[in-house]
């Protein structure tokens, strides 16, 4: 292995440990952590990255398998569990689900109907409104795939304890909520800044 190689292996096995992100505490006042503990918590933080590298490799292997985009496979996952559900779906639950317009949902669905993977019907209850539902054939294929795939997390889950099930929980909740915090205070931002 060259120096280069073993530099950029050195940085790769760094990337969460935040001694090395912020040697100085400009972002975090670490003085109160030991270095035990510094250590533990840089384990958990390379976890959760290796866990997003590998969902998102899952994520790119998934949209490439069934040629579709990151919104379409959100949409698909979204429409199969509503079906398993027995919920009657609409164009705007699916874009308040994605967080996207209205223009860009009809868009999606145009995309997604021309492909073979949805059916537009008129709803059962409300004449004004459409019920979208997955193809058998589409749903079939992506629970072969990427359901079978996913539905592997249980057996992790299923291997804790109650009680780590409910510290996993917790702490998955609070890092949610951290993360979001700081992404509204960007968005209201960028918002602000336009």
């Amino acid at each position: 292995m060259s120096k280069h190689d073993e530099d950029a292996a050195v940085v790769s096995s760094s990337l969460y440990d935040m001694a090395k992100n912020d040697p100085d505490s400009l972002l975090l006042d670490r003085s109160h952590v030991s270095p035990e503990d510094l250590r533990g918590i840089t384990e958990v933080m390379t976890a959760l990255g290796r866990l997003r590298d590998a969902e998102q490799q899952l994520s790119e292997a998934s949209q490439r398998y069934m040629k579709l985009g990151r919104s379409d496979m959100r949409a698909l996952h979204f429409l199969i569990v509503a079906q398993h559900s027995h919920a009657v779906i609409t164009p705007s639950a699916i874009a308040a689900h994605l967080g996207i317009s209205s223009a860009s949902t009809t868009k999606l669905l145009d995309r997604l109907e021309a492909g073979g993977h949805i059916v537009r019907a008129p709803h059962p209850n409300d004449r004004r409104a459409l019920a979208i539902t997955i193809t058998d054939e589409t749903r079939e294929a992506a629970m072969e795939t990427v359901g079978r795939l996913q539905a592997k997390r249980f057996h992790a889950a299923a291997r804790l304890a109650p009680e780590e099930r409910a510290i996993v929980v917790r702490f998955l909740n609070d890092m949610t909520e951290q993360i979001g915090v700081r992404t509204a205070a960007w968005a209201n931002a960028a918002t602000q800044d336009s």
